[in-house]
């Protein structure tokens, strides 16, 4: 169990049609464009563009979570930390079988375009999200 110094996070892991996960958090770990930026109490506001990947957070009980979120924005400020992204999942929600099957398909259909190379992204994220949950 971590020890308790009194300072959290207060997080909000948000999707397009719902709250995935909110809740007090000692550390959010998540990729942005400018690459993977740790957030513990007392961090300087910070508003990123989240790229392609997981979110992890280690709750104030010690949990870790983890979560696909493939694209969408970081915001820190006074404690709180906002993740919204259009899709995002808990890895101990998403089946991982299906989520490798997922990425076979999107990598077989190929990358040519942009969105094809987001549906791969997105794949890539659920598999890590779910292989990291289990």
């Amino acid at each position: 169990m971590a020890e308790d110094t009194g300072k959290h996070l207060e997080v909000a892991l948000v999707a397009a049609e719902r709250v995935v996960w909110e809740g007090q958090a000692t550390i959010v770990v998540a990729r942005t464009t400018d690459g993977d930026v740790g957030i513990l109490p007392g961090h300087a506001p910070l508003l990123g563009l989240l790229q392609g990947g997981t979110v992890q957070v280690r709750t104030v009980d010690g949990e870790f979570l983890v979560a696909a979120a493939p694209d969408g924005f970081i915001s820190v400020a006074n404690d709180r930390v906002s993740i919204l992204a259009e899709n995002a999942e808990l890895g101990h929600d998403i089946d991982l079988e299906e989520a490798r099957r997922e990425l076979e398909q999107a990598l077989a259909a190929g990358t040519a375009s942009e969105a094809d190379a987001d549906e791969v992204r997105a794949a890539e994220a659920r598999v890590r999200a779910a292989e990291t949950a289990s």
